[in-house]
C-alpha cells in the first residue's frame, strides 16, 4: 500500500473538469459521515484513494447507473482537525478537500420564532443594487422589465441596502424566495426551477453577496430563511441530461402530470394509484421531480440543506411545496437537520385550508399511520382564507368574524399553534390590500390580526406602502417592483418621496404594530382568549405573567360596545390604555369604537 501511495504522489496531477459537491464540509458535525459526489467524464473507472489524514478514513466508493458520477463515502472522526484532504486515484487524478472549523456555538443557532416578525421578498422585484449584473454572459434569459414575467434586475446589493430600513420598520427575519441559480430560458425571475443548488445566480450578484447579505442582517438582528425546494429542480440542471442514476428523477425523466391531491399523504383510503400520481408526478413540466427514494440523492439533499446553514449562518428553512416530496425523506430530512441544530426552524408550505392536512406535518403531533417529522412549523393556510372571507361579507351565523373565530378555534388540531407562520397574503396569491378591495381600513384591520394572534407573523414586502395588483390575478403582477428599488420610480418606500397619503399612513400603522409587538411579550407569547363575534366586532386577549392585552376588531359601523361579557379577561380592570392613540379609556359599562378601527388596549 505504501508503494503505491508514494507511485500515486508521483503521478498526482489535479483532476481537470472535476465537480465535487458538497464544496466542502466541517470538522465536529453530529454527524460524522460525508457524501461527496464526483462528476466528471467516465470518473466512475477512477479508484480512489485518500492520503493519511488523523480522525479521517475514506469507507467506500461506488458509482450507480452511469459513469460520470461516482460517490465518495467520508468518515471524519471527533479527534480530526481542520485542514485540507488529498484524494487521488489509479490514473493520477487528484483534489483537494477542504475541512473547515464551524463558527463559534452553530450548533446552538437559534431559529426563528414567535418573537419575530419575517419579512418576505421576491430579491428580483425588490430593488436593484448593482445594475452590471442585471445581465450575465452564461445565463439564458436577460432582463427585461416590460414583460410580466420577466427579469427585473433586482439583486442581493439592493436588500443589503436596505438592511437599515427593515430594523427601522420593526422586521427581524428575512425570507427570500430562492435566490439561487435558476438558468431557465422564461419566467427565471422567481427562482423554484434552480438548476445549480451549491451557487447563487449570478444576476444576483453570487455566492458571495449572498454571505455578505446573511452577514449584514446579523449585525442588526436580522436573520434569514432560506427558501428550499427539495421536491424539484429546473428542466436545465445538468441532472436533466447527464443523471447519476435512470431513477434519479421519477416517471423515467418524462413529464407527468400531478394531481395535487395531497389529501392522498395522509388518506388511509387512498389508492396507490392516486399517491403515486401525488408524490411522483411533476409540479409543471419545467420542474422535473427529483426521486427522494434513492438514497445518495436523499443524502445529497440533506447535506447539501446543511451546507447552506453552516456556510451562511442561516437561521431557517421554508420548504416549498412540502407534501409533494416523499414523506419518508421529509421525516429524514428534517430530523438530519434538527439533530444537527436542535434550536433552529423550518417553516413548510402546504398550501391547503384544512387544517388536518396542515397538522399532519407539524413536529411533534401523533398521527394515526405513525408519521413523524421534524418541522416546527407550518404556515396557516386555513387561517389566511378566513380572514379575507370575514372582511368581505357581511356577518352572519357561519360568516363574518366567526370565520376567523372558527379557524383559530381548530387549533386543538396542531402540535403547537403557536409555532404556526401566520400571513395575511403572500407572492403566490393577490396582495392583501387588493383582495380586500383597495379598503386601506380593511388592510389594518386584517394587519393588525395578524401581528397580534398566535403564531409567528410574516409580512410581504411592500405591503406597508399598499402595493397593489388590482385588477390581474398573474404572478408577473403580484412580485410587483418595490417602490425606488428601480430606475424610473417617482415614489420611493424608503425614503417617503412620492408615496400617496394613504401609503405613508399605512407605512406609519404598520411600524406602529410592529413596535408594540416587540415591546409588549404578551402579543408574542401570551396565551390567547377569544370570544364568539357579535355585530361585526371580534375581541379576543394576549396574557401572560407580565400583561393583559385586548384587541378589538370592528369591521362595521361606529359601536358601543357592551363589556359584561368580558370580565373575565378585563379581572376588574377600570382602565385601559389604547396602545395605537396613547388615550386612555375608563372601563365602564360600554366602550366606544369606531367604525373599521382597531384597539390594542393595555389593561391597567
Amino acid at each position: 500500500m505504501r508503494v503505491f501511495m508514494v507511485l500515486l504522489a508521483l503521478l498526482a496531477l489535479p483532476c481537470q473538469g472535476l465537480e465535487v459537491a458538497p464544496k466542502h464540509w466541517w470538522v465536529g458535525m453530529q454527524n460524522p459521515d460525508v457524501q461527496l459526489l464526483l462528476h466528471a467524464p467516465n470518473t466512475a473507472q477512477r479508484q480512489w484513494q485518500l492520503r493519511p489524514y488523523d480522525g479521517v478514513k475514506l469507507m467506500r466508493q461506488h458509482h450507480l447507473d452511469f459513469d460520470n458520477y461516482q460517490f465518495l463515502s467520508v468518515h471524519i472522526g471527533a479527534q480530526a482537525r481542520p485542514g485540507t484532504l488529498q484524494f487521488v486515484a489509479d490514473d493520477g487524478a487528484q483534489f483537494d478537500y477542504q475541512l473547515k472549523a464551524r463558527a463559534h456555538d452553530s450548533k446552538q443557532r437559534q431559529g426563528f420564532s414567535s418573537d419575530d416578525v419575517i419579512y418576505l421578498i421576491n430579491p428580483d422585484r425588490f430593488a436593484n443594487g448593482n445594475v452590471h449584473n442585471d445581465n450575465h454572459p452564461s445565463m439564458i434569459e436577460k432582463v427585461d422589465r416590460q414583460a410580466r414575467d420577466g427579469r427585473r434586475g433586482g439583486d442581493l446589493q439592493g436588500i443589503t441596502e436596505r438592511l437599515d430600513y427593515l430594523k427601522r420598520m420593526g422586521f427581524t427575519q428575512l425570507w427570500l424566495t430562492p435566490a439561487r441559480e435558476n438558468n431557465m430560458a422564461t419566467g427565471s425571475y422567481h427562482g423554484y426551477a434552480m438548476t445549480n443548488l451549491y451557487a447563487i445566480d449570478p444576476r444576483m450578484g453570487g455566492n458571495e453577496a449572498y454571505f455578505d447579505m446573511v452577514a449584514q442582517a446579523a449585525e442588526r438582528g436580522i436573520g434569514v430563511i432560506m427558501d428550499m425546494v427539495p421536491n424539484h429542480i429546473g428542466a436545465n440542471h445538468p441532472w436533466v441530461a447527464d443523471k447519476p442514476s435512470r431513477d434519479w428523477i421519477n416517471n423515467g425523466g418524462e413529464f407527468l402530470a400531478n394531481n395535487h391531491r395531497r389529501q392522498t399523504v395522509m388518506d388511509p383510503h387512498s389508492s396507490v394509484y392516486d399517491r403515486t400520481r401525488f408524490n411522483d408526478a411533476w409540479f409543471v413540466p419545467a420542474m422535473p421531480d427529483l426521486n427522494q427514494r434513492v438514497d445518495e440523492l436523499s443524502t445529497y439533499l440533506i447535506q447539501h440543506s446543511i451546507w447552506w446553514i453552516e456556510q451562511a449562518g442561516l437561521s431557517g428553512i421554508r420548504v416549498d411545496t412540502n407534501s409533494y416530496s416523499d414523506k419518508a425523506f421529509m421525516a429524514r430530512w428534517s430530523q438530519a437537520i434538527m439533530a444537527e441544530y436542535p434550536n433552529f426552524s423550518i417553516v413548510g408550505e402546504e398550501w391547503t385550508t384544512n387544517p388536518g392536512i396542515i397538522a399532519y406535518w407539524q413536529r411533534g403531533k401523533h398521527n394515526q399511520d405513525g408519521f413523524s417529522t421534524g418541522i416546527n412549523s407550518m404556515m396557516d393556510f386555513p387561517l389566511q382564507a378566513a380572514l379575507v372571507k370575514a372582511l368581505n361579507e357581511e356577518p352572519g351565523w357561519h360568516t363574518g368574524w366567526v370565520r376567523v373565530y372558527q379557524s383559530l378555534g381548530n387549533d386543538f388540531m396542531y402540535a403547537n399553534a403557536d409555532d404556526l407562520l401566520v400571513f395575511a397574503d403572500n407572492h403566490d396569491m393577490s396582495r392583501i390590500y387588493t383582495q380586500l378591495g383597495q379598503s386601506v381600513n380593511k388592510t389594518k384591520l386584517a394587519m393588525t390580526l395578524m401581528l397580534t394572534i398566535r403564531g409567528i407573523p410574516q409580512v410581504y414586502y411592500g405591503t406597508e406602502v399598499l402595493l397593489d395588483n388590482t385588477p390581474s390575478d398573474a404572478h408577473g403582477d403580484i412580485r410587483i417592483e418595490f417602490p425606488g428599488g428601480f430606475s424610473g420610480h417617482q415614489a420611493d418606500a424608503i425614503t417617503g418621496q412620492g408615496l400617496s397619503a394613504e401609503q405613508t399612513q399605512m407605512q406609519g400603522y404598520l411600524r406602529t404594530l410592529l413596535q408594540l409587538r416587540k415591546q409588549h411579550s404578551a402579543l408574542r407569547q401570551g396565551r390567547m382568549v377569544h370570544f364568539a363575534p357579535k355585530d361585526n366586532v371580534y375581541l379576543y386577549a394576549r396574557i401572560d405573567n407580565e400583561q393583559r392585552i385586548v384587541v378589538i376588531l370592528n369591521k362595521g359601523g361606529k359601536q358601543h360596545l357592551a363589556l359584561a361579557p368580558y370580565t373575565e379577561i378585563l379581572q376588574g380592570a377600570k382602565q385601559a390604555k389604547n396602545l395605537l392613540s396613547g388615550e386612555v379609556l375608563r372601563l365602564n359599562q360600554t366602550l366606544a369604537i369606531g367604525a373599521e378601527q382597531a384597539m390594542i388596549l393595555a389593561l391597567q
